[in-house]
């Protein structure tokens, strides 16, 4: 059956993989299992962008051997990857996953009806009642803390944790939201949700528990500077009218 004759996947897993040789068959491996044990369609889109290691090599083992697996690729930048799977992912939900799976997979299903309906977005969060974190320096946690304060003054007031690795949006919404992104770096969630709140859509936030990666691609000081630089531009975008419609 071609992918078009194919039933309408509920959910969509998009996964940003940059020089992901090592983590990605464990995650996959995981991501496999949970999506054998449910009864609802989803597909998987592996979206390489400018590794230097085996990462498409991995991806395409496994697309091979499952079917609801896809390898997309990109430009470089983790925003450039998920823009992509966003727009060629074919689910009803789409969501954005971290390849290290900080959170377990099987949490997905609290994004998905019938625990969350009535929603155009909804964006882990690591902070509030209900969520857990594990294994975190204390480091990390101030430095995370420093930098939702920012986001949340500048361009996303309300929301305890904007920078989790996992975001659910609506096809929909989706389609809507990232053909405006400008950014390709770590900011470009950041942007995404400026843009949905900007279009009236409903952004829900659901407490998840989280791991710590000691492996971890955030270079903290370096990456914090890129992003409240990159949360500047997107407060300037917004008073330029760059994201309304019809630009």
């Amino acid at each position: 059956m071609s992918e078009a004759n194919q039933p309408e996947p509920l959910l969509s897993i998009i996964i940003p993989a940059y020089n992901e040789a090592s983590r990605l068959p464990k995650s996959l491996d995981q991501i496999v299992q949970f999506i054998q044990q449910q009864t609802a369609a989803m597909e998987v889109l592996v979206v390489e962008n400018g590794s230097v290691d085996r990462t498409t090599e991995v991806a395409e083992r496994y697309a091979a051997r499952y079917s609801f697996i896809h390898v997309l690729h990109s430009q470089k930048g983790k925003g450039a990857a998920v823009k992509a799977g966003m727009l060629a992912g074919r689910g009803r939900y789409l969501f954005i996953c971290d390849s290290d799976l900080s959170m377990p997979i099987e949490e997905v299903s609290k994004f998905l009806p019938p625990l969350l309906t009535d929603h155009d977005v909804a964006i882990a969060s690591r902070e509030g009642p209900g969520a857990r974190r594990y294994g975190e320096p204390a480091y990390r946690h101030l430095m995370g803390r420093i930098f939702n304060f920012i986001v949340r003054v500048l361009a996303i007031p309300g929301f305890q944790d904007t920078q989790c690795g996992f975001k659910s949006f609506r096809r929909a919404v989706a389609r809507d939201v990232f053909p405006s992104l400008t950014m390709t770096g770590w900011a470009f969630d950041v942007e995404a949700l400026f843009i949905a709140l900007r279009r009236g859509y409903k952004i829900v936030a659901v407490p998840i528990n989280w791991y710590f990666d000691a492996d971890s691609r955030v270079d903290p000081i370096p990456d914090t500077y890129r992003m409240v630089r990159d949360v500047l531009r997107i407060r300037l975008n917004g008073w330029r009218g760059v994201y309304d419609r019809g630009r």
